[in-house]
């Protein structure tokens, strides 16, 4: 492993990370200043390539970087400021759709997201 490498895996590192491309760079510079935006970017790409990494869109934000990819969970984002939290909600999600509603498809993932307003933005 690259040290290059090695600095964005150690900057995505944690629970409930959901960093931008532009922000794993930041801390990425800090922990090893001659990392360039491409390499970030590029490493980013092979992670979620190798599954290492899941990429979460919500809305038009930016698309943000997810470690948690082994692990079945869905996402809690704050519909004011973007904060996501992972979370694990009990039951099957593929066992809530009846048959009726799956028009014949073989269901093989479910991305469910739940939208709120965080307790920072509530009290602002």
């Amino acid at each position: 492993m690259t040290a290059q490498r090695r600095v964005v895996a150690e900057v995505l590192d944690g629970e409930h990370v959901h960093l931008t491309a532009d922000e794993v760079h930041a801390r990425a510079v800090a922990k090893l200043p001659e990392i360039s935006r491409a390499t970030v970017y590029n490493t980013l790409g092979e992670l979620v390539s190798l599954g290492e990494v899941l990429e979460v869109a919500t809305d038009k934000r930016a698309k943000r970087y997810d470690p948690n990819a082994h692990r079945p969970h869905h996402h809690l984002v704050c519909a004011r400021c973007g904060t996501i939290r992972d979370v694990h909600p009990t039951g099957d999600p593929l066992a809530d759709l009846p048959s009726s509603e799956r028009f014949g498809f073989t269901v093989s993932d479910v991305e469910v997201t739940y939208r709120g307003v965080c307790p920072n933005c509530v009290t602002a």
